[in-house]
């Protein structure tokens, strides 16, 4: 338990870097976790750049956070590649833009595609494999599928 708490806080704790980093910076700085607190960040930020998945909870000591967050970590290249960013949300006091708009209670899982419409909302933790089929099948990924076949 002690690991997963060490994991989790790690994850929290914003670098100083990465913590001033927006939209396609974050998405594509390749040696930063996609995986960031939400902080003050705006979901309009990340219109038409990537794709949000929003994790949130009362604690970080939420099982289902931290069993949601191990998912996330341990697959972070299949969802890079769908320009996934992920976007963690433990304190509801703070009153963060994205809690005042999304309006979770307790853990919630979000995942907001990038025309920023809100494609998923889930109260229970999902794998990474559940929600990069749920992307999938989303028009706008379909839509960057065949533009890369027709590119190569």
């Amino acid at each position: 338990m002690p690991r997963i708490s060490a994991l989790v806080l790690s994850l929290l704790v914003p670098l100083g870097a990465s913590a001033q980093e927006t939209g396609k910076e974050a998405l594509n700085a390749s040696e930063t976790s996609i995986i960031q607190p939400a902080g003050e960040s705006e979901l309009s930020e990340f219109h038409w750049i990537a794709r949000p998945v929003i994790v949130f909870a009362d604690s970080p000591q939420d099982p289902r956070f931290i069993e949601q967050i191990e998912y996330l970590s341990a697959e972070e290249d299949m969802l890079r590649e769908r320009d996934v960013i992920v976007l963690t949300d433990t304190d509801p006091d703070a009153r963060a833009p994205i809690r005042m708009q999304l309006r979770p209670r307790g853990f919630m899982l979000v995942l907001v595609d990038k025309d920023g419409n809100v494609e998923l909302r889930k109260p229970m933790p999902w794998t990474v494999r559940e929600l990069t089929r749920s992307i999938d099948k989303m028009p706008n990924r379909q839509r960057e599928i065949d533009e890369r076949r027709q590119s190569n």
